[in-house]
């Protein structure tokens, strides 16, 4: 019987020793993934700061660019709405926004018009900004029709022009000069007495040596057949005015 314990105990203490060590997981490959995955995320980060960086400098030398002379207004005599003949020379060493519209316009023209007034205060203490309205129905639009219709909107009239005269020499002014378009509607088309004229939408801005610098579009784009309005503020609100002050204030700090 001894001899059958000895035996037993063998047995159990070959057993312990047969069975392998349990190993502790180490610490070394944890911090290993840990900084390689912390090293990635610092590469990403540094080629994004890089890129947005590049895209920061293109779009402040992009501001800083000088604007493009688009071509050069063309000498002209016309008259304001107070009776006043104006000139090429009287707006040189002026900047000024012009567009073109006629009174008798049941379409875009109140938009414009209202538009353009809201100009007008920003540059109440700059007295080389002008403003500058053509008409297109220069035979209708005299300059007592024209007198009547800037006053609805408040138009000062010594910053405020509304140019009337002959009707080559507007035309002349508008599509050679600035760039403006006045097509008549003929009169089998027209959608109602009113409809006269087509003709742009676009505010310009010239520079004081009369040289076109700016074409800024003032009215939304036209909306496709099935197409949902668009929501929030209106073109003029949310890029053409911002556009036509920046475009200003840097003509004025040009010689």
């Amino acid at each position: 019987m001894g001899q059958a314990r000895f035996i037993g105990r063998v047995m159990q203490v070959a057993g312990k020793t047969a069975t392998p060590p349990q190993r502790t997981p180490r610490a070394g490959g944890g911090t290993l993934y840990l900084g390689l995955t912390l090293l990635a995320i610092t590469v990403v980060a540094v080629i994004l700061l890089w890129f947005f960086r590049q895209r920061l400098q293109e779009a402040s030398a992009a501001r800083n660019a000088p604007l493009p002379v688009l071509g050069q207004v063309p000498p002209f005599t016309l008259t304001n709405q107070l009776g006043q003949v104006v000139t090429l020379n009287d707006l040189t060493g002026k900047v000024w926004v012009a567009d073109i519209i006629f009174t008798r316009c049941a379409g875009p023209c109140p938009v414009m018009t209202l538009q353009m007034s809201e100009l007008q205060p920003l540059w109440a203490a700059e007295p080389t900004v002008k403003l500058i309205t053509l008409t297109t129905d220069p035979l209708y639009d005299t300059p007592e029709v024209l007198r009547a219709y800037g006053q609805k909107v408040k138009a000062d009239p010594q910053r405020w022009w509304f140019l009337t005269g002959d009707k080559a020499e507007i035309a002349r002014l508008a599509v050679q000069g600035l760039r403006l378009t006045a097509v008549p509607v003929p009169e089998a088309e027209r959608a109602n007495p009113a409809d006269l004229f087509i003709h742009s939408t676009l505010f310009v801005v010239v520079d004081k040596h009369g040289r076109l610098r700016a074409v800024v579009e003032t009215q939304e784009d036209d909306v496709e057949e099935g197409e949902a309005p668009r929501q929030g503020r209106s073109r003029w609100e949310r890029e053409a005015k911002p556009h036509l002050q920046a475009i200003v204030r840097r003509l004025l700090e040009e010689p």
